[in-house]
């Protein structure tokens, strides 16, 4: 309740917040059902936390998550020991006394991904359970997640909201579409003429020679670090559960693993270089 931005949020979210597709509702309740283990990870404290979820996915969304960490302080969450970052339990949105380990499912805050892993290990029964994370950015979701956890990451990425109307190409089955529901996202600027491109930026030549064109230090940690990069969770919330996507690391692609289609501007591939 201080500040000037928080109790504003809290006043009126309608203004500030969207809600969450009925599509990607169901799409986690279909996870859910399927047996897998849903957790919401932010480094949001739980009040804030429990504010946004309440008006972006309704009051029972807590249903919708067998695992809730606030104030992860990501990346931190993944690259820190357990003994420098343990889970505390919370009480009144307040944190409490730290925990040696983590034991069950439940809304804790702070932790660590060492211990998520083992509790992780203890619910699914399996020595290496498989973990895809979603995250919208790179330096506190995707790298550390990718680089410290060995998990599979799926970039959720702005930059492709719009390119190519944000649909999959026509010859693709219409049972494996993601789509969209109501207006088309608004495409953004991928060219800013101040920065240019988020994906590709142009080297001056030598005298006599020509400027080419290398992928830009953002758009080779993407294919880097990440699985797959999509424009939103909504472009794949209609896809099978099986669906296979094809990733980045499919014969070292930079281009492979974004969802629905690369960039417009990654079109020419093969001209770009790698500096």
């Amino acid at each position: 309740n201080c500040g000037i931005y928080f109790p504003e949020i809290k006043r009126d979210p309608g203004r500030y917040l969207h809600t969450c597709p009925e599509s990607v509702k169901k799409w986690l309740r279909q996870l859910k059902n399927a047996g897998k283990i849903l957790m919401l990870i932010t480094s949001s404290h739980s009040d804030y936390c429990r504010l946004l979820c309440e008006y972006i996915l309704g009051n029972d969304f807590e249903y919708l998550f067998d695992i809730v960490i606030t104030n992860a302080l990501k990346p931190g969450f993944f690259s820190h020991l357990p003994s420098q970052r343990p889970f505390r339990t919370l009480e009144n949105d307040e944190e409490q006394e730290a925990l040696p380990s983590l034991d069950k499912p439940g809304w804790y805050s702070q932790g660590n991904a060492v211990h998520l892993y083992e509790l992780l290990k203890k619910m699914t029964g399996k020595p290496e359970p498989k973990v895809v994370y979603f995250g919208d950015s790179m330096h506190s979701d995707i790298f550390p997640a990718c680089h410290y956890s060995n998990w599979e990451t799926v970039l959720i990425l702005e930059e492709l909201r719009g390119d190519r109307d944000g649909k999959p190409e026509d010859s693709e089955p219409l049972e494996k579409k993601g789509k969209y529901e109501g207006p088309k996202a608004k495409p953004l600027n991928r060219l800013s003429k101040k920065w240019g491109s988020f994906f590709i930026d142009s080297v001056s030549g030598l005298e006599n020679t020509e400027d080419s064109l290398v992928y830009t230090w953002s758009c080779k940690r993407i294919s880097a670090y990440s699985t797959i990069a999509i424009p939103s969770i909504e472009a794949i919330a209609e896809l099978p559960l099986d669906y296979k996507f094809t990733s980045f690391s499919s014969n070292n692609s930079k281009t492979a693993g974004y969802y629905p289609n690369p960039p417009l501007v990654l079109s020419n591939d093969g001209k770009l270089k790698t500096k």
